[in-house]
């Protein structure tokens, strides 16, 4: 008689913990696909923290492209060039093929990006090089893209 009941707890004890354990990996699924949902703006704008569309000016703010060809030379030079592919795309035309929020988003949060964003995915895939992440500001990823706009002059 304590044999059986021994089995009893112990075979409810197995059903309880794989039941727990299923459990936790749908709970886990679930999470991974809230993170990997991303909303309109996401998609088009990137993941970080520029949240509202940036939009450039008719006119390119000379001061602060300037600040951004200094910033772009000191922290992105070693892995961007202007009109070739080097071990990161070329900058020449990304703000045909992205918006400048994307841009700053990718600049500000890379990991997250190359992480989340089907898009970052693909660059990292096809570079097989993560960008790092620079520690820059808004107001210095502003100033790259500014930079960018202004024809790389």
């Amino acid at each position: 008689m304590k044999l059986s009941r021994i089995m009893i707890v112990v075979s409810l004890s197995f059903a309880f913990s794989l039941n727990g354990c299923g459990e936790k990996s749908d709970s886990g699924n679930q999470k991974a696909q809230n993170e990997n949902s991303l909303s309109a703006f996401e998609q088009e704008h990137g993941i970080g923290p520029v949240t509202e569309t940036i939009s450039l000016g008719e006119t390119v703010d000379m001061e602060l492209a300037q600040k951004g060809k200094e910033i772009l030379e000191l922290k992105c030079s070693a892995c961007h060039k202007v009109n070739e592919r080097y071990i990161g795309p070329a900058l020449g035309d990304v703000l045909d093929r992205r918006s400048p929020t994307y841009v700053m988003n990718m600049i500000l949060n890379p990991g997250g990006m190359t992480k989340n964003h089907p898009e970052a995915k693909k660059l990292l895939q096809e570079y097989m090089s993560p960008m790092p992440n620079q520690g820059l500001s808004q107001e210095e990823a502003r100033a790259i893209v500014e930079f960018i706009a202004s024809d790389l002059e």
